[in-house]
């Protein structure tokens, strides 16, 4: 009981660390954002599975949100990671989105099916330690396939207004030099 407040201050620490660890591997506090601001999809789905159900918010269901998070983080991070990857050979913004989820979306959807298939027994398990195995199982799947559905339109949209605003930031800060290193 003492600890069980204690919940949402260590989601938030998780949450911070995660945006500084990405903020220092693309070297913009920008990009992490579109990575971030992506996995709210995939807690909907959680919730939405659960509601459906008819279980409860409970340990196994928090379990599976934290791998969730890290799950549709990495799907995030390829695109985003692409796409800087893309603007930095010299492609606007635009384009490096779409040429970054085209060659990402396959390997997305497919580990991402597979994972979902994986837990597929445990949503029929049976004995002692059903109740978690369904809590854990059907959340988890349900996050991740909202994550997957809706995330495959969200996180292109978030990768391309963070790498605009990326730009934008460092043309306004750097542009300046750069025009005078060139002549």
């Amino acid at each position: 009981k003492n600890s069980g407040g204690d919940t949402m201050i260590v989601f938030i620490i998780i949450i911070l660390l995660v945006y500084f660890i990405l903020a220092s591997q693309y070297e913009s506090f920008l990009l992490p954002l579109a990575v971030m601001l992506s996995l709210p999809v995939g807690i909907f789905g959680v919730f939405a599975a659960i509601n459906l159900a008819g279980l409860d918010n409970n340990i196994y269901v928090q379990i599976g949100i934290i791998m969730l998070i890290g799950l549709l983080a990495k799907n995030a991070i390829l695109i985003v990671e692409f796409v800087a990857q893309k603007r930095r050979s010299g492609l606007n913004a635009f384009d490096a989105v779409l040429e970054a989820s085209a060659l990402r979306i396959r390997p997305i959807i497919m580990t991402s099916l597979a994972f979902t298939v994986g837990l597929v027994p445990l949503m029929f398990a049976e004995g002692s330690s059903a109740q978690g195995n369904h809590s854990v199982s059907i959340g988890t799947a349900g996050g991740m396939v909202g994550g997957i559905v809706l995330g495959i339109f969200v996180i292109p949209v978030m990768a391309y207004i963070f790498q605009m605003l990326h730009d934008k930031y460092n043309l306004e800060r750097y542009g300046d030099k750069e025009i005078e290193e060139e002549n």
